[in-house]
């Protein structure tokens, strides 16, 4: 996963904006995504660390002091031009590189859903340990079933890759994190609140 996304990092915001590979994606879909963006924007203003920034499209929605980490290189650089306002480094999410407490809040967009069940437990304990809360936004269940498989994706440069992917249910991820509150629970996106 870690190549696939730092191979992706110049074409990621296609997704964002239905754009090149995906401007199938439907009007609908769009204003959803602006929905869970104003609940992003809503948030009350904290130290926050944003784990897996990727290209900052939505770490500059985030209210508050934000740090924003990324293993990708490529994927930091564009962050750092589309949310100038957060502090930037390239760091593993599996090993936050930050003292025990130095968050008000960890964030992440689309990233957990890649997890897969040992990686998952690592995240947690890690964000828990850097963060009183957890928000996490993620895919909901457009198809109407919880699940996981194992995407093939195509890139512009026409290179093919496998990435797991899970689908949320608002109430189980919220389990999954500890307990919390859906924030948005929308057809294509969840965003939960976990403290």
């Amino acid at each position: 996963m870690k190549a696939y996304y730092h191979a992706r990092a110049s074409e990621y915001d296609d997704w964002w904006q239905a754009r090149g590979h995906y401007a199938f994606l439907s009007a609908d879909w769009m204003a959803e995504r602006d929905e869970a963006f104003a609940v992003i924007r809503s948030l009350p203003p904290a130290r926050t660390l944003d784990v897996a920034c990727g290209t900052g499209f939505v770490t500059r929605l985030l209210p508050g002091e934000v740090t924003a980490i990324d293993q990708s290189p490529a994927m930091v650089e564009i962050a750092r031009e589309q949310a100038p306002a957060a502090e930037h480094a390239v760091a593993d999410a599996l090993t936050l590189p930050f003292p025990d407490g130095s968050f008000e809040r960890v964030f992440t967009s689309h990233f957990y859903g890649h997890l897969e069940e040992p990686e998952r437990v690592v995240f947690l304990s890690e964000a828990r340990r850097v963060a009183r809360e957890l928000v996490v936004f993620d895919a909901g269940l457009h198809s109407g079933d919880e699940r996981a498989e194992w995407q093939d994706r195509v890139l512009d440069d026409g290179s093919q890759w496998q990435v797991y992917k899970r689908f949320f249910a608002p109430e189980s991820l919220a389990g999954e994190l500890g307990g919390g509150v859906a924030l948005h629970a929308g057809v294509w996106f969840v965003v939960v609140r976990s403290p």
